[in-house]
């Protein structure tokens, strides 16, 4: 009798592991568990920056947009999809395209009123039957657009490592995010985006788990 209760408690205990191991497992696959972050000198990558400083505040683009992406994500955005008469969300919420449109913004790009012209001036690229500069620029397939005409059109082989940035923007089907300068174990980069209302980091590995990156660009 006690050999079947020890026998019987050894099984629960395995199985309980188990469980437990496939759920923590589950979480981190999730990014509910944060992943460890790596640095380009981990990887021997110099970071890269950009000869342009659009605003002229002595910061270079590319620093100037992963820096006002943080910026923003620091103020915590709450996901929600919404109109705004004003563009630009002027409130707690937002959306994927946001991240990007407000990192670009205080690096002096006004992504809203850049789009709005590159549409009247090259209706045929849009699938757009009426303009509407208040939320053409916060709709991926329309930045997808507009940044494969304007900017640095850049590899989606996230396996060339040194090729992706801090500062660049990643483009997946129905989403968007800017690269971030933090890596995880294989030198892939981290993505600073926001992709729903349950998600717990603004900063997230998820490169390897995507099988629907269409772009990758680079503003200057």
């Amino acid at each position: 009798m006690t050999e079947t209760i020890i026998n019987t408690i050894i099984i629960l205990s395995i199985i309980i592991v188990l469980i437990f191991s496939f759920i923590v497992s589950i979480l981190y696959e999730l990014n509910y568990i944060p992943h460890k972050k790596y640095s380009n000198k981990d990887f021997n990558i110099t970071t890269y920056k950009s000869e342009i400083d659009k605003d002229n505040d002595g910061i270079d683009d590319q620093t100037d947009i992963l820096n006002n992406v943080r910026k923003y994500i620091s103020s915590n955005p709450k996901y929600k999809s919404k109109y705004y008469a004003t563009g630009y969300p002027d409130d707690e919420f937002g959306v994927c395209t946001d991240v990007v449109a407000f990192g670009l913004r205080g690096a002096g790009y006004d992504l809203m009123d850049l789009l709005y012209k590159h549409v009247k001036d090259n209706r045929e690229l849009y699938n757009i039957e009426t303009i509407d500069k208040n939320i053409d620029f916060r709709r991926v397939i329309n930045l997808d657009v507009y940044f494969k005409n304007t900017a640095i059109v850049l590899t989606t082989d996230i396996n060339k490592i040194e090729e992706w940035q801090g500062g660049d923007i990643v483009v997946f089907k129905k989403h968007i995010g800017i690269v971030s300068d933090m890596r995880n174990k294989n030198g892939i980069p981290f993505v600073i985006h926001h992709a729903n209302p349950y998600q717990v980091y603004y900063e997230e590995d998820i490169l390897e788990n995507r099988e629907d990156i269409i772009g990758h660009y680079r503003i200057s």
